[in-house]
């Protein structure tokens, strides 16, 4: 059997990788009419009469500049000077510094043709902007035709306002020859010689016909022709990487990612990788080879049937495995063997979802109707708030996730109520309804139906009905509704759609319609609040100027602020009810963004009175707030409620880590207010006192506690405990950025971090270390040999295993915040969840857990040390 030559030449390539050379091309000629300068303009603008106005034709030229993603990767180069005797013709090659492995696929190159206007003073004729790549990610070769725009620069932007083929125009004569003549060049056109001459000279005549009648420029670029189309290639690395997330289409059916042959991962050099874009869907073997086994199995059949040992466990590793992992064919195919008894082994609900053939509506129905109500209340918050994420589309499913947190408390519910409010996300968006639309046979009826469930999903009317009985959690749930209704796309009037819904069912209750107007007056603080903040940063007033300044208008009675017309809870907390702000104690941050500080006065303490010590009088202590405007606080509200999460956990397992995490809310994505908690960076401690043990033996000092160093040993307890789970929490989120600034501790011994703009191992920093425990505080708890240090690594290993065994859960919250917006999430979204999947070691056994934690806490990097100090001394250069 014969290979047809033709068929063999369409898969033959080379790789832009292995190009070695620089980029090259060459300017040749100019095609169109240039506009004369009349004589009479001449007359009116003298600088006009180097322009255009020659008998013959003008002194033109041309620069050009490689760009990608809207930034330059080369100077501009331009022709050389050359004398037109007849027409714009430069055959100028340009060698740019760059070679082709080094461009990106966005690389685009800019060209500007120059005419003289005036001494010293050049005018573009026009410009055009030609990318080097065809949508086909091969590069461009051969002669190209360029339009140019007239008047204008070329544009390097993305997406470019002068792009070098006109949008929206048919190919002309001259398109279609051109393209002709490309064919030939390669050989997809049969050489004829008689032919070939004849052709030539017919579109000599109809070039130059073409050329006479059209008013428009092109110029023409000559790039080097190759036999083979170059495909785009990055070189590879030698080094091999961590094994990426697997990240699959939002259906309900999770498609298996078999892992690439291993002879397709090596660096051989000369072995050519070529790779199938459509690796991650199933063989259509496969699927009806399952649709074949499952038909048999569709009945009651193998309800008696049990896993025998092997299989055991095998299903034991499975139910194991974390919510990102992906099951192979195998693996499904033997969940749904045993479907019947998988409910006796709660962690086993979600495996069995992801081996259903949803596309099936036989096996969909059985899975949903017969087997689904197995599990019962067996359900584990973890599981519910998978099923609530993007690879559950099915309604039916959804509802059983929604009917599990029905059970939970309204305590429990506001602890995931971030990550319930993005879950609505999914519930909007099934494939369900657009194939609804596209339908032509389904009734009206039934598409008004399946509209309605759109509008009502469940998971939004449940939280609608909590939020208006409980008023603590209405308060969060219309905040966190508020920043989502920022979004001018479909998704902000999706929550848009669920606001009103909230407030209307507000309206039909009495206690329902005080909230509302508390969540009102709530919205006139936060503005308020907001004006002052910009209009402090748009002042250009010393910053005591700007403190009198606030201090003025808070304590002005007009503005109804002190004090306010009635006990309002606090947006930040609204367990907190504040009656007025003390406008004395606040004032202004010396940041850059000059936040500012609210003191506000609460109604929840009582006191003696001063002139009868035996009475009783109301008294209303401080909460104090910062009110940052210009500042995303999206991350920092994320960081915090997974450290109020995780502090729950470890508390029910017994574990006392005396954290204080203060309250976050964003209010925009812009805007936000942070609790103020009294305390000093440990920069500051140790600038002003030498040491954390002489701060804290200020205001607890205690002679008698020898194995405290003089402090209380409740506060150095407290101090222990603090600083085991900040740095368990820190190492799990993968919390960046730590120097002393932005580490604190309160005068009883809490420490806690603050500032949480770096995360999931991001860091200004290079080499920072894994777990953040700075030298001031060992020194603190005795130094490495003491036994404060040795209790202090002994929490540190009970709170990393006690977090490592919920980690289902927190991953599952994790994976609900990939689309919320938060910044250090949407650099790599695909690698959030994974990356905090690698802080618990899941494929470890508990005990190398634990070994390998402890390699990490006693990796302290000195480097970290000369970094601080460098942070030192630049905070004291600015100040």
């Amino acid at each position: 059997m014969q290979t047809d030559p033709s068929r063999d030449k369409d898969y033959s390539f080379a790789r832009l990788c292995d190009l070695k050379s620089h980029v090259t091309l060459k300017i040749t000629s100019l095609e169109g009419k240039i506009l004369k300068r009349s004589f009479t303009d001449t007359i009116k603008q003298p600088e006009l009469r180097h322009s255009g106005l020659q008998e013959g034709v003008s002194d033109l030229y041309v620069t050009c500049q490689l760009w990608a993603d809207g930034k330059d990767y080369t100077l501009p180069f331009r022709t050389a000077w050359k004398d037109f005797p007849r027409g714009y013709t430069w055959n100028n090659t340009i060698i740019l510094p760059i070679t082709y492995p080094s461009l990106l696929l966005t690389s685009q190159i800019t060209f500007t043709i120059w005419d003289v206007q005036g001494a010293g003073k050049a005018v573009p004729v026009g410009g055009t902007t030609m990318t080097l790549f065809t949508p086909k990610r091969t590069l461009k070769r051969g002669l190209q035709r360029l339009y140019i725009h007239r008047g204008i620069e070329a544009d390097p932007k993305s997406n470019s306002t002068t792009p070098s083929e006109p949008p929206g125009e048919e190919e002309d004569e001259m398109g279609r020859l051109e393209r002709l003549f490309k064919e030939f060049d390669r050989g997809d056109i049969p050489k004829i010689d008689w032919l070939d001459r004849l052709a030539y000279r017919q579109s000599e005549k109809i070039h130059a016909a073409e050329a006479s009648r059209s008013d428009k420029l092109y110029l023409y670029v000559d790039l080097p022709k190759y036999d083979f189309p170059v495909v785009f290639s990055e070189q590879e690395s030698s080094i091999p990487l961590p094994p990426a997330p697997v990240v699959h289409p939002p259906s309900q059916a999770q498609q298996p990612v078999s892992a690439l042959p291993p002879d397709l991962l090596s660096t051989d050099p000369h072995l050519w990788r070529t790779y199938d874009p459509d690796a991650w869907r199933e063989n259509p073997v496969e699927i009806k080879h399952r649709k074949l086994l499952r038909s048999q199995r569709l009945g009651d059949q193998g309800r008696d049937l049990k896993p025998g040992p092997a299989d055991r466990d095998r299903l034991n590793e499975i139910f194991r495995l974390p919510p990102t992992a992906s099951l192979t064919a195998l693996d499904k195919d033997l969940l749904w063997k045993f479907r019947f008894s998988l409910f006796r082994s709660p962690r086993s609900l979600t495996k069995f979802l992801k081996c259903v053939t949803w596309s099936d509506p036989v096996e969909a129905k059985q899975a949903v109707e017969k087997l689904l109500p197995l599990w019962g209340q067996e359900v584990g918050m973890d599981d519910a708030l998978e099923l609530l994420g993007p690879g559950f589309t099915d309604r039916r499913v959804r509802a059983f996730a929604v009917k599990r947190l029905e059970r939970a408390d309204d305590e429990e519910l506001l602890l995931y109520l971030l990550q319930l409010v993005q879950a609505l996300k999914f519930e909007s968006s099934p494939p369900i309804s657009n194939s609804l639309r596209s339908s032509k046979t389904l009734r009206k009826r039934d598409i008004a139906a399946a509209k309605q469930d759109e509008e009502v999903s469940g998971l939004s009317q449940f939280l609608i009905e909590r939020s208006v009985a409980n008023s603590v959690l209405g308060t969060s749930f219309h905040w966190y509704l508020m920043i989502e209704c920022d979004n001018r796309q479909l998704m902000g009037k999706m929550y848009a759609k669920v606001a009103f819904r909230f407030m209307k069912r507000l309206s039909e209750t009495p206690e329902g319609a005080a909230q509302r107007d508390i969540l009102r007056r709530q919205g006139e603080l936060v503005e308020t609040l907001s004006g002052r903040a910009k209009e402090i940063r748009a002042s250009k007033d010393s910053r005591s100027k700007k403190i009198e300044k606030l201090k003025l208008y808070l304590g002005d009675p007009k503005h109804g602020l002190s004090p306010l017309p009635a006990p309002l809870p606090l947006p930040l907390n609204a367990r907190i009810s504040v009656t007025s702000i003390t406008a004395e104690k606040s004032s202004v941050f010396k940041s850059n963004l000059l936040p500012l500080l609210i003191w506000f006065e609460t109604t929840d303490s009582t006191r003696l009175s001063e002139d009868d010590p035996e009475a009783v009088v109301s008294i209303t202590p401080d909460y104090p707030i910062i009110f940052k405007n210009g500042d995303d606080l999206r991350q920092d509200q994320l960081v915090i409620q997974l450290f109020i999460l995780m502090d729950k956990l470890l508390r029910k397992e017994n574990l006392d880590l005396r954290l204080s995490p203060y309250s976050v809310l964003a209010t925009s994505t812009m805007e936000g207010m942070v609790q103020f908690v009294p305390s000093k960076s440990l920069a500051a401690i140790m600038a002003e006192y030498g040491s954390l043990q002489a701060y804290l033996r200020l205001n607890h000092a205690d002679d008698g506690a020898l194995g405290s160093y003089g402090i209380e040993a409740g506060v150095m307890d407290t101090f222990v405990r603090s600083c085991a789970g900040y740095s368990v929490l820190t190492y799990v989120l993968g919390v960046g950025d730590r120097h002393l600034d932005n580490l604190m501790l309160a005068p009883d011994g809490h420490f806690f971090h603050v500032d949480f703009g770096y995360i999931l191992g991001r860091d200004p920093k290079p080499y920072p270390p894994p777990v953040k425990v700075c030298k001031e505080m060992v020194d603190a708890m005795g130094g490495t040999g003491s036994t404060h240090y040795a209790r202090f690594q002994s929490l540190c290993y009970t709170a990393f295993i006690g977090l490592r065994k919920n980690a289902n859960l927190i991953l599952n919250l994790v994976a609900l915040m990939v689309d919320a917006g938060i910044q250090d999430i949407q650099l790599e979204p695909d690698k959030a969840v994974w990356k905090v999947q690698e802080k618990f070691m899941l494929d470890l056994s508990e005990e190398d857990a634990i070994k390998q934690f402890e390699a990490l806490l006693n990796d302290t990097s000195y480097l970290t040390v000369v970094f601080d100090r460098i942070h030192d001394w630049a905070q004291y250069l600015r100040d």
